[in-house]
C-alpha cells in the first residue's frame, strides 16, 4: 500500500543532496498526505457520527462542507501570507491549527462542535497546501529534481486520498468515528517536529508592501459563497432562488476582487499571471481533472457500498489499485516529461483518465464485480492522473517569480478545491436526474445513476486534454 513510509523513502531518493532538501521535502510530501487524507477520511463515518451526536439530515453534510469551505475559500489568502511572512512560519502555523482542530473534532461531544472544529481544520489546511507547493518550486530547479519532488507530491496527495478511505473504514469499524478525527493528530506532531528542525526563512524578496485586505477580503467571501452555493445546489436544486442567488453573489464578489487587484500596489493575485497561458492552461486543467476525480470517487464509493454490498473498510482496499496507478503514473511522468512536453503529456493524461472514467461508467451494473466493473477503470484512470502532476505543477508555475510562488500555490490549490467541489454538486444532480429519488431507487436504477453521471465526467477530461493542447507548449523549461 501507498503510504507515509513508502513515500518517506521516495522523499529521500528524489531529494538527494543536501540534507535540508530532504528534510524539507519529508515535511512538504507529510503535509501534503495529511491534507488529502483529512479530504475523504470523514466520509465513511458519516452514518456513525450522525448516530451519536444526533445529527439532523440537514446537518450530517456540514461535517464535510464545514471543511470544504473555509479550506476552498481560504486557500489564496493562504498562499500570500506564505510569501509575506515566511513559508516555515506559516507551515508550523498551519501544521498547529489543523492539529488541534483535530484533536479538538475528536472529542467533540455536540453537532456544533464537531462542525466548527472541521471549519478551523480547514482553516489549517488552507494554509498548507499552496505553501507545500510554494516550497517545491522555490527549493527544486527546474528540471529533474523538480520534476521528481512534483511527481512525488501528485502521488502523495492521491495516496492520501484513497488511504483516507481505506482508513476510515478500518478506524470507524473498530474504534468507532472520534479516531478518524485523532488519526492526523500523530501525523502532524511528526511534520511539526521536522518541520521546526528546517531552516529559519524570512518574507520573499520582492514582496513588498502588505497584505492587500480589501482583495483578501472580497477574494476569501468570493471564493466561499461560491462553494456553499455549489454544495447547497445538490439539495436546494441548481434553479432554485437561493442557489442563483448565492452563485450570482459569488460572481459579484469575484468580479470586484479582480477590479481591487487591477489597482492595488501589492496584489493578493497578479492579474499579470492569467495573462500566460501555461499558468491559465494548467488552472483549467486542474478544475477539470479534480472535477471529475472527486466525483469518481464519491461515485464509486456509493457503487461499492449501495450496488455492491461492500462494507465500509472492504470499500476502502477497493481504492488500493487508484493510489498505486497514481504512483506509477507518477514515476513515468519524471521520465518522459522532458521527451514528451508538458502539453503533450498533459493531453495524454487527460484521454487516460477520461477513458477511465468512461470505462467504468460502462462496466456499473447491478451484476459488476470488482474484477471486471473497478481494477481495469481504475489503473487506468489513475496512471492518466499520474502523469497530470509533474506536468500540471510545471506549467501552473512557469514564469512565476520566487516571490510570487505561493501566490500561484493558492491559485493552483483553489482550481482543484473549486473545481472539485463544482463538478461533484453538478455530476451528483446528473446522478439523481436519471435515478429519482435515492430512497426508493433498486440497484440497478443507481447503478445507472452513477455509470451516467461518471462517462459525464470522462466528457470533462477529454475537454482537459484539449485545454492542454491549446493552452500548454509542448516545450518548456522541464530539462
Amino acid at each position: 500500500m501507498t503510504g507515509p513510509t513508502g513515500t518517506i523513502a521516495a522523499s529521500v531518493e528524489a531529494g538527494r543532496g543536501r540534507p535540508g532538501t530532504r528534510l524539507l521535502l519529508l515535511v512538504v510530501l507529510t503535509v501534503q498526505f495529511t491534507v488529502a487524507l483529512d479530504m475523504s477520511v470523514v466520509n465513511v463515518a458519516l452514518p456513525d457520527i450522525r448516530d451519536d451526536l444526533g445529527f439532523g439530515v440537514d446537518g450530517l453534510p456540514w461535517v464535510v462542507n464545514a471543511y470544504a469551505l473555509s479550506f476552498g475559500g481560504l486557500l489564496m489568502l493562504g498562499g500570500r501570507v506564505g510569501d509575506l511572512v515566511g513559508r516555515r512560519r506559516t507551515l508550523i502555523g498551519g501544521l498547529t491549527v489543523f492539529g488541534l482542530a483535530g484533536l479538538a473534532g475528536g472529542f467533540a461531544s455536540s453537532p456544533g462542535a464537531l462542525i466548527a472544529a472541521r471549519a478551523v481544520q480547514g482553516v489549517g489546511a488552507a494554509a498548507l497546501a499552496p505553501v507545500a507547493f510554494a516550497l517545491i518550486t522555490v527549493t527544486f530547479p527546474a528540471g529533474p529534481a523538480r520534476s521528481r519532488a512534483l511527481g512525488l507530491w501528485g502521488a502523495t496527495a492521491a495516496a492520501g486520498g484513497a488511504c483516507g478511505v481505506l482508513v476510515g473504514g478500518l478506524l470507524t469499524e473498530s474504534a468507532g468515528w472520534q479516531a478518524v478525527m485523532l488519526i492526523n493528530v500523530p501525523i502532524v506532531a511528526f511534520a511539526l517536529l521536522a518541520a521546526r528542525r528546517l531552516p529559519g526563512d524570512r518574507p520573499a524578496r520582492g514582496t513588498g508592501g502588505g497584505l492587500d485586505p480589501a482583495g483578501a477580503l472580497l477574494v476569501t467571501a468570493g471564493a466561499t459563497t461560491l462553494v456553499l452555493g455549489v454544495v447547497r445546489a445538490e439539495r436546494q436544486g441548481w434553479g432554485s432562488a437561493v442557489t442563483i442567488g448565492t452563485l450570482t453573489a459569488a460572481v459579484v464578489l469575484l468580479v470586484a476582487f479582480v477590479l481591487v487587484e487591477l489597482r492595488v500596489a501589492t496584489p493578493l493575485l497578479r492579474m499579470g499571471l492569467l495573462r500566460r497561458r501555461p499558468v491559465v492552461g494548467a488552472n483549467l486543467f486542474m478544475m477539470l481533472l479534480f472535477s471529475g476525480q472527486f466525483a469518481a470517487f464519491y461515485f464509486t464509493s456509493l457503487y461499492l457500498q449501495q450496488v455492491l454490498g461492500y462494507g465500509p473498510a472492504a470499500a476502502g482496499v477497493a481504492f488500493l489499485p487508484f493510489s498505486l496507478g497514481v504512483l506509477i503514473g507518477s514515476v513515468l511522468a519524471t521520465k518522459v516529461v522532458a521527451r514528451v512536453g508538458l502539453g503533450r503529456l498533459l493531453a495524454l493524461g487527460g484521454v487516460l483518465v477520461g477513458a477511465g472514467f468512461g470505462w467504468f461508467g460502462l462496466a456499473f451494473d447491478v451484476d459488476g464485480t470488482f474484477l471486471r466493473s473497478i481494477l481495469g477503470p481504475s489503473l487506468v484512470a489513475s496512471i492518466g492522473a499520474g502523469l497530470c502532476f509533474v506536468p500540471l505543477g510545471t506549467a501552473a508555475t512557469s514564469g512565476v517569480a520566487a516571490h510570487e510562488a505561493g501566490m500561484a500555490g493558492g491559485l493552483i490549490n483553489s482550481s482543484r478545491q473549486i473545481g472539485g467541489s463544482i463538478g461533484l454538486a453538478a455530476l451528483v444532480t446528473l446522478a439523481a436526474s436519471v435515478t429519482g429519488p435515492e430512497e426508493g431507487a433498486s440497484k440497478r436504477e443507481l447503478a445507472h445513476g452513477y455509470a451516467v453521471s461518471l462517462g459525464a465526467a470522462g466528457g470533462l477530461l477529454l475537454v482537459a486534454a484539449v485545454v492542454a493542447v491549446l493552452l500548454v507548449p509542448t516545450k518548456s523549461a522541464v530539462t
